[in-house]
Formats: structure tokens, sequence, C-alpha cells
């Protein structure tokens, strides 16, 4: 589902929005607008083959979480201004350079029903289209000030880092699991934070609302990536739209896994399957099964619960109101997706 249109359907079926106010729905559908706009017009270049890989992702389109997280953290200030739209563009196209630089890691060949930049033009080019919008959302922060050039550069250097601890893998001594959440919490949950961060900076809201929706923000996209994790796990590609086993097959370990392997009773044929990826169908439909009867699921699902339920306590700091209950509804979202 892509919300490029800015549509108010679009934004009633975004990551587990449930709206009912008809002027805030207006209003972000309005904003995302803007920022849609903004997104391709800072993706344009004389150079014909910038242009098209530069403009490749942000054609495809995508739910645009981050981007309407700061415009929906901007109504605790003054609400939808110009500024807003360029914290927001700027946001997703930090978000949407990491994905270029991802897919030269993971060797992807489709990135959101097409053709990869890499797969396209090459690995050089991925890598510096990504650079190339990394250069552009830098400029765009800079016009939001020192503070907001600070923080971005903050966030570049918690992706990056997440990137390197979760390819070297956890140290000597370190736990698993504790290294696991720590580096998407690094890798998913900083930029989150960082658009609910910006969205009430430049709308004037009060520092406590700010810190408030940066630790929301926080949790949430650390939250989404472990629902993620389930859903590669325990959805039949017909219910989730994807198809099941992919960290499998790319030797990804993710929550449930790790939760699988330090449990003593867990079938030792899993845990032998897990030891690398799995290129054959057939056993991955087998570690599938296995994960699916294994204590992995169940404890990754009250891990998620926490982190939701941890999530809406970050909410009671922020006045009532329907921005207040659409980031409800992405809290409890988070849940009711993997169910």
């Amino acid at each position: 589902m892509s919300v490029q249109s800015g549509t108010i359907e679009d934004l009633r079926a975004s990551v587990g929005l449930r709206i009912a106010d008809e002027q805030l729905l207006r209003t972000l559908a309005g904003g995302l607008a803007d920022v849609e706009n903004l997104l391709r017009e800072t993706a344009r270049s004389d150079v014909k083959a910038v242009h098209e890989a530069a403009s490749h992702l942000v054609e495809a389109g995508g739910k645009r979480f981050r981007p309407m997280f700061t415009l929906l953290a901007a109504e605790f200030g003054e609400g939808h201004h110009e500024d807003v739209v360029t914290a927001a563009a700027a946001v997703e196209l930090v978000h949407l350079a990491t994905l270029y630089h991802d897919d030269v890691m993971d060797e992807a060949t489709m990135r959101r029903g097409a053709s990869s930049v890499n797969a396209r033009w090459g690995n050089t080019v991925a890598i510096l289209t990504g650079d190339f919008l990394f250069a552009h959302a830098s400029r765009l922060v800079s016009y939001l000030g020192t503070d907001a050039a600070r923080i971005i550069a903050e966030t570049f250097g918690e992706l990056v880092t997440g990137q390197m601890r979760e390819t070297v893998g956890p140290v000597d001594g370190e736990d698993p699991i504790e290294h696991y959440l720590s580096v998407i919490a690094q890798k998913t949950g900083s930029l989150i934070a960082t658009a609910g961060r910006f969205g009430g900076m430049v709308s004037g809201a009060e520092q406590a609302h700010i810190e408030a929706l940066t630790r929301f923000g926080d949790i949430v996209g650390t939250a989404f990536q472990i629902s993620d994790d389930i859903i590669d796990i325990a959805s039949p590609s017909h219910e989730s739209g994807k198809t099941p086993g992919t960290d499998l097959r790319e030797g990804v370990r993710t929550l449930p896994m790790h939760f699988a392997l330090a449990d003593p009773d867990t079938d030792p044929r899993l845990a032998a399957l897990l030891q690398g990826p799995i290129t054959d169908d057939a056993l991955v439909e087998e570690a599938l099964d296995l994960l699916r009867a294994s204590s992995g699921i169940d404890r990754a699902m009250s891990t998620l619960s926490d982190y939701a339920r941890r999530a809406r306590a970050e909410l009671t700091a922020l006045p009532a109101s329907a921005a207040r209950d659409a980031c409800e509804s992405v809290a409890d979202y988070l849940v009711a997706r993997t169910r």
C-alpha cells in the first residue's frame, strides 16, 4: 500500500492509523502531498543517470510512515507549515538512502515491486545514489537550523553504528538478544524517533511533548521491526502479502530465532537449520514449522506487547487530542498485525 497520492483513503489504511477526525485526515493528506512534491523536486537532477536512479524509489512510493509521523507530531505544536514539510521530506530521504545501501549489502534484486537500483544499474550507482540522497537530506535539514543539523548528524551516526554492529555481530560475552534489540533500535528506532522530534521541534511544541514524541518514535520503530520478524515466520503469504521465511533465506537471525536458540528445549534440528542461510524451499518450510512450534514466537510476541505498552505509556505525557488517538492506534496495530 502506498500513500504516494496523499489521499484520505490511503491514510486510513496506512500503518494501522485509525483516525476518525476528518480535519486531521485532511491535514495529514495535504501535508503528505506537499512532502511528495518536495521529494520529487529534491530527487531531480540535470544529469539523467542521477535523476533516474534517485527518482527510482521516490516514484515507487511506500507507506511514508516517517514523514507522516513528523506531520502528526507537529499537531502537538502549531501544526503543518513549510518547515514541517521540509523536516518530513528530509527524514524520508534519509530512509530512502539507507534502502539503496541496504539493497547493495543484501544483494537484493527487488524493492517495492520493482527492480532494485543495484540490480538495474549496479552496486556503484546504488551506493552513490544513496549518498546523493543523504547529501540532499542534510541540505534540507540545514534550513531548519543548527540544532536540527546536529540531530540529523547524530541520527546518521546511530544508523551506521547499528548496521556495523549487525554486520559484526555480538562481541564475546554480549547477550545475543540484547544485542539484537539494541541494533534494531539504532537501525530503525532512531530515525523514527528523529521524525517525531523534528515534528515537535519545528512546530514549536513544548519540550516535554517533544521528548515524549521522541521516545514514542524510538519504541514504535523498534517494535515495528519485531512485528515484521514475527510476521515473516508466523503469517502465511496470502495473509501478509509477503513470502514467509525471507530472513531464513538471507541467513538473518531475528528475535524469534534468538529466543528459540536461547531455549535449551528447542529442537536440535531447528538449531542446526538456523546456523546459516537456507536456500532450499523444503528446508525453509521445515524451519518455519519448527519455529512456529517453538517458544521463540511466544517470547517475541510477549516482547512486542511490552513495547506496545511502553509506547502507549509515553503518550500519556501528551494532551488528549485526535493526534494522540492516532498515535495510540499505531501502538495497538503493532500487536494486532501479527495475529
